[in-house]
């Protein structure tokens, strides 16, 4: 009788194991799928980015885009592809140089609040360092528009 009884509770502790076990190899599944869908989802927002990275360089070299608006933009999208943000920084210091001199400027409504003596004072501070940073901008953005281009041939690739 005591060896039914113990022979009962092998069997039932195994067969608690081997749900334990099936439910781990599932919840692993699980976070393996959702690992995967966050990295494709990171991955479709950085190649998105580097579209408008591209199209702002473009528009800048072109010169239909101002470089102060232009390295603000970039700045900012440069700074949202975390993966390669030290790179960027390393590759492109100008652009950053002239976004870091810049941002302490008011922009939209609050440079509205602004009266035209400071908005003048702002803006002569805003051309000063145009005119300062502007051959060195230039050069970062007809390096980085094949970087950029590069960049989003890799992520392509990772996507398929």
């Amino acid at each position: 009788m005591l060896l039914i009884v113990a022979s009962l509770v092998v069997v039932a502790l195994v067969g608690y194991a081997i749900h334990l076990l099936l439910k781990l190899k599932s919840q692993t599944k699980q976070q393996k799928h959702t690992l995967a869908q966050n990295l494709q989802a990171q991955n479709d927002r950085d190649v998105k980015t580097i579209d408008s990275v591209v199209l702002i360089c473009r528009a800048m070299i072109q010169k239909q885009c101002e470089l102060s608006e232009g390295c603000w933009r970039l700045s900012m999208l440069m700074n949202s592809l975390t993966d390669h943000i030290i790179e960027l920084n390393d590759k492109f210091p100008a652009i950053f140089k002239l976004y870091s001199d810049i941002s302490h400027m008011p922009i939209l409504e609050a440079r509205k609040a602004l009266t035209k003596q400071q908005k003048l004072a702002f803006d002569l501070e805003r051309m000063g360092v145009e005119q300062a940073l502007e051959v060195d901008v230039y050069v970062d953005l007809e390096l980085l528009l094949p970087f950029a281009e590069s960049l989003k041939k890799q992520l392509t690739k990772q996507q398929q």
